[in-house]
Formats: C-alpha cells, sequence, structure tokens
C-alpha cells in the first residue's frame, strides 16, 4: 500500500510518499510561495536526480496537481499512475478535544476541524486547503488526519486544566492542549525499543526542540503534561516565540506602546524568542556561531534558551517521581551538541553522568549521550513525523 503523506502550510506544502509493504521513502518534497507567479517545486525520488521547478501556482489545488504530476513524471517520477496511491494522510494541528486519535475524513470530521479555526488560525485552515486540494485532484481517494494534539488527550485535568474561572473552559474550551504530539510519541516509542525496556515501564522526557519548541512528561507512553498551552506560544523560549511570560506583560506592553491585539500577538509569536534576545536571528546555528565570536547578546539567547528547557526537565521529573531517560530530537535537539552539553552537564543531581564523547559523534543516529551505568539515560532520536502520519493512514483504512 502506499500512503501520500502531506503537511499543508498557508503557502507552502511538503509531501512524502510511502510504500507500506517494506517501510521505505518512495519520494518526498515540498512546493514553496503557493499564491505566488514564482512558486517553487522540489521533488526528491529515492533512486532518481532530484527535480526543481519555478512557476505559477496559485492555490492548493493546483500545488497538489503539480505534486501528482511529479509523483508520475517519466523522467523523476516513482509511480505509474494516480491510482496506485491508496490513501492519502495530513498533518492536522489542532483537533481539541473532539479529537484523541487520528480519524478517516469525513463530513462531520471537516466541520469539526473547521469550527477548531479560533484555536490555530494559522494552521488548521492550511490543513482543509490541502484535504480539499486531494478531494478535487484524487476524488474518492481515503483521505486521514493526524492531529498533533491528539497524543496530548491523555493528560489529568490538574496538568491541562489552567486556574481561571471554569467558563472560560466550559464555554470557550480554554484549557492546555500541547502540540508536537506525533514527535513526542514517535520518539518515545523509538526510546523504548532503543533501551531495550517496555514503554509501560519508562518514565521520559522528550524534547522536541526546532523552531518551535516543546517538553513533555510521559509515563508508560501516555503523556501526562507538556509545555505548550492553548496555543504553541506557551512553554520553552523557540526561535521567535516568547513561550512562558507572565500574563501582565500583555496589557502593560499594550498601554505603554499603544499596541493592539493583533500587534501584540504578532510580537510575542514572530519577534521574540531568541530572535528578540540575540537581536541576530531565530536559528541556533547563527546563535552558536556569534555567540563564539563574542557577541554577549547571542550568548545570553543562548543561556535563557537552554536554562528554561533544563527547568522544564526538572520540573516533569518531579511531577512523574522520578525519570529514566531525557530524549533530544528535532532540528536543534538532533543537531546542536553545544546546547545537549549545556542543558545535561547541569542535571547531574539526577544521575545524569553525561558522555561528551558520544554527544559530538554519530550525527543523524539514535544514540545515546550518557556513560555506562548513568541512573537516568539521555537519548537523541532523529523524529519522524511523516511516517507516523503514514502509519496511522495505514491502519485506519486497512481496517
Amino acid at each position: 500500500m502506499n500512503i501520500l503523506v502531506i503537511n499543508a502550510g498557508s503557502s507552502s506544502l511538503k509531501y512524502q510518499l510511502f510504500n507500506m509493504e517494506n517501510d521505505s521513502v518512495l519520494a518526498k518534497g515540498k512546493v514553496e510561495r503557493i499564491g505566488m507567479d514564482t512558486a517553487i517545486v522540489t521533488h526528491e525520488p529515492a533512486d532518481k536526480a532530484e527535480a526543481r521547478e519555478v512557476g505559477e501556482i496559485l492555490e492548493h489545488t493546483t500545488a497538489i496537481r503539480k505534486v501528482l504530476e511529479m509523483l508520475l513524471h517519466a523522467q523523476h517520477g516513482v509511480l505509474g499512475a494516480i491510482e496506485e496511491i491508496d490513501a492519502v494522510g495530513h498533518r492536522v494541528v489542532h483537533g481539541g478535544e473532539a479529537f484523541k486519535s487520528s480519524v478517516l475524513v469525513d463530513d462531520e470530521v471537516k466541520r469539526e476541524i473547521k469550527r477548531l479555526f479560533d484555536l490555530a488560525p494559522l494552521h488548521n485552515p492550511a490543513a482543509m486547503l490541502g484535504i480539499a486540494a486531494v478531494e478535487a485532484n484524487m476524488p474518492g481517494v481515503p483521505q486521514a488526519v493526524v492531529f498533533d494534539t491528539a497524543f496530548h488527550q491523555t493528560m489529568p485535568a490538574p496538568a491541562y486544566l489552567y486556574p481561571v474561572p471554569m467558563a472560560l473552559y466550559r464555554k470557550h474550551k480554554v484549557r492546555r492542549y500541547g502540540f508536537h504530539g506525533t514527535s513526542h510519541n514517535y520518539v518515545s516509542e523509538r526510546a523504548a525499543v532503543f533501551l531495550g525496556r517496555p514503554l509501560e515501564q519508562l518514565k521520559l522526557v522528550t524534547c522536541h526542540i526546532g523552531n518551535g519548541a516543546s517538553c513533555a512528561a510521559i509515563v508508560g507512553g501516555r503523556s501526562v503534561d507538556t509545555s505548550m498551552g492553548m496555543t504553541p506560544l506557551e512553554g520553552l523560549m523557540m526561535g521567535t516565540r516568547s513561550g512562558d511570560l507572565d500574563p501582565a506583560i500583555v496589557p502593560y506592553a499594550m498601554g505603554k506602546e499603544d499596541l493592539t491585539l493583533s500587534e501584540i500577538s504578532s510580537m510575542l509569536n514572530k519577534h521574540s524568542g531568541l530572535q528578540a534576545i540575540s537581536g541576530l536571528s531565530s536559528d541556533m546555528r547563527e546563535i552558536v556561531e556569534a555567540m563564539e565570536a563574542g557577541d554577549r547578546n547571542a550568548k545570553l539567547a543562548f543561556d535563557m534558551y537552554e536554562y528554561r528547557i533544563r527547568k522544564y526537565i526538572g520540573a516533569y521529573a518531579a511531577a512523574m517521581n522520578g525519570l529514566d531517560a531525557v530524549v533530544f530530537t528535532a532540528g536543534v535537539g538532533e543537531n546542536s551538541a553545544l546546547l545537549r552539553k549545556a542543558v545535561c552537564e547541569q542535571l547531574s543531581f539526577l544521575g545524569i553522568e553525561f558522555d561528551e564523547e558520544a554527544n559530538l559523534t554519530g550525527r543523524g543516529l539514535e544514540k545515546r549521550i550518557t556513560k555506562p551505568g548513568s541512573k537516568v539515560e539521555v537519548l537523541v532520536i532523529p523524529t519522524n513525523e511523516e511516517w507516523m502520519i503514514a502509519r496511522d493512514t495505514y491502519a485506519l483504512v486497512k481496517h
């Protein structure tokens, strides 16, 4: 069975085509700058040369059509006919309380995703565009949706509720939902396999550290707390997002700077985090380069970023009353040996015995970066959200 996985953004679309019989990726790629006459299509077939095109792609239906053309292309394609795609899986950021697992798309599912637009105004509408585009280009092909929030629906009420009037929860569903759930789920399962221990017996803190970042406390394979909240703004300091702050800052800053709600939201989501403190970049690679060259603001940004990750790991160890392993994943978590070292060396009180040599080797591989006998293990596990989406889609369609 071939599963096409789509991650649609407002002006971009990423895709991967999986052969589920042998767990292989047949092709992957992306469409950027949708809505412009200079849209870029990049297609990477598994055993053929990469293809790249620039041209007009004004909406998602055309983008999906272009993806299908690439998959069927005489030189760069990997399929003989569209009918060889058995199902399509979509990443959807917000499932609210309605979706505790992945589901096949039907009219009621689409209505519910639309009802959640207010909770994820940048992401859920884009996902719906992807679903509609597949319907237009591949009528009758089963589609599944996999939600970032679903994995965290196992959180208990003390973890997901906010200490505000309950009317806000009852009427407007104001609560913590958490995100990156597909990634946290994947790396927790892989951690159990790597350690050779049943997932049901493990207490893990998984750290998805990229431009967006979150930590999760996972007991027996179930999320019991996570750092992102009702929206992806809460929690860790991120590339351009503030993470946790005193909520009174919002009305105070609005009054002092004469900001609108839209402007304060933009400030906290797009002009804060590493970008704001360094005054340089939201990219950790550039932060580290500037820090090593003596830039004090870059050093401050790095230190604040690391401190908040370390603080959440400690908090979640306390919340779970124990800790077996910490897992780093995503762009920064997988690739910044310096960040991992800074975090781990100051968690020795937990019984972490950091292995600097292991930390510096084996890039891109699953690995242990603690010494033999370390009471708490630290692992680096590359995430694979697309595979999880394909796996869930395959299971739903097959059964």
